[in-house]
């Protein structure tokens, strides 16, 4: 009778580890409206914030079975995809409040490089920190990081042109600017996606593993629910998370002005908690990738999810924008592009040669907390 109340026990432990982001997200849902319903902002914001983060975890577990599924460099890419339709679909929330709060427009600049920052530097570099702890050095294609790093100099570049026109022009100037930089955005990611997709494949696909370490894969659940459902089945509750993310985000979005404002917390530390929320499911699969000795993965995660939210999200963003009537504008402050900038510059050098060491990671982590210090306080 006690070994099976144990077994009862240790077997519902088993079902909460396993399903624990379901049960967060679905039970957040309810009072994050409740709380909202009510007034009560701050509650509402963080039961939001919970939900969302928990159901991003769920839509990376579903994410990573169908990459498992469809192989490399396309399995990262339906990670990627997932978390920029979650990061799009949190700052559009925020953009509507820009309606009767026009000062968010600040806090969604600040999200969109933030989030480029955050999976750069704390993703990658906490990923290749741990990575580098267990492995010493671990390798990775060169030419993925060499394409990516090209993608994201470039893409950077074009961020500067509406900044510089703000400089010494009008308003009406600006926006037309930031359209057009929007545009070409979206037709560079058009042919960046055929090169990763068709002409030039093996660009982003593992080569060899670490020569330092035995790889030693972490054992996997095989009763997992996902696991045993199909592609289709997982692409249609996916579609469905992300509607109760829509749901979640505008709860965010609505009593989080109220509660950032109340706290007087800057647009930049508001850009980085936002940041986290859409990065974090990638977070835990990078972490667990580079455990595994798949810095390939890592690589694919980090910097394919700054280039798609710089050349998707911008442009996204800027087109929802336009159809509810408020014009955000690409005129980033000289910090946001030179963090971002220098940022770029560290990861050309920390994986040019297709190995990463913990030093590295850790030299990524420190930018990051540097950035996020100036943030919080600037």
């Amino acid at each position: 009778m006690h070994q099976r109340q144990e077994y009862s026990e240790n077997k519902y432990i088993e079902i909460f580890k396993d399903y624990w982001d379901i049960f967060v997200g679905f039970s957040s849902l309810p009072l994050a409206i409740i709380f909202h319903l009510q007034g009560v902002h701050l509650l509402a914001t963080i039961f939001a914030a919970m939900g969302i983060g928990s159901l991003a975890v769920t839509i990376s577990e579903i994410a990573e079975i169908l990459a498992e599924r469809f192989g490399e460099p396309f399995g990262s890419m339906i990670l990627t995809f997932s978390a920029v339709l979650v990061e799009i679909l949190i700052l559009f929330m925020v953009i509507m409040e820009a309606k009767t709060h026009p000062e968010v427009l600040e806090t969604v600049k600040n999200g969109i490089v933030a989030t480029v920052i955050v999976d750069l530097n704390a993703l990658l570099g906490l990923a290749v920190f741990v990575g580098g702890l267990s492995f010493k050095e671990q390798v990775h294609n060169e030419d993925t990081s060499a394409s990516y790093t090209t993608v994201l100099f470039v893409a950077a570049a074009m961020l500067l042109v509406p900044t510089t026109i703000s400089l010494h022009s009008s308003q009406d100037a600006l926006f037309k600017a930031s359209v057009i930089i929007a545009v070409l955005l979206f037709i560079f990611y058009f042919f960046i996606f055929k090169f990763q997709t068709d002409t030039h494949v093996h660009f982003f696909k593992f080569k060899k593993r670490s020569r330092v370490k035995k790889y030693i894969k972490e054992d996997e659940h095989d009763d997992y629910y996902f696991d045993r459902k199909s592609n289709i089945f997982n692409i249609v509750f996916l579609a469905f998370l992300l509607v109760l993310i829509g749901v979640l985000s505008e709860i965010f979005a609505n009593d989080g002005v109220v509660v950032f404002n109340s706290f007087g917390l800057t647009a930049g530390f508001v850009g980085i908690l936002i940041a986290f929320v859409t990065v974090a499911p990638e977070l835990f699969t990078a972490i667990r990738a580079a455990k595994n000795d798949e810095m390939q993965r890592v690589i694919n995660i980090a910097m394919g999810a700054s280039t798609v939210s710089i050349l998707l999200t911008v442009p996204a963003l800027i087109f929802l924008s336009m159809l509810i009537g408020v014009k955000l504008t690409l005129d980033f402050t000289p910090l946001q592009v030179g963090a971002l900038l220098l940022t770029i510059m560290l990861v050309w050098k920390t994986t040019e040669d297709g190995e990463t060491n913990y030093l590295e990671g850790l030299s990524h982590l420190m930018i990051f907390l540097s950035y996020a210090v100036i943030a919080i306080f600037y």
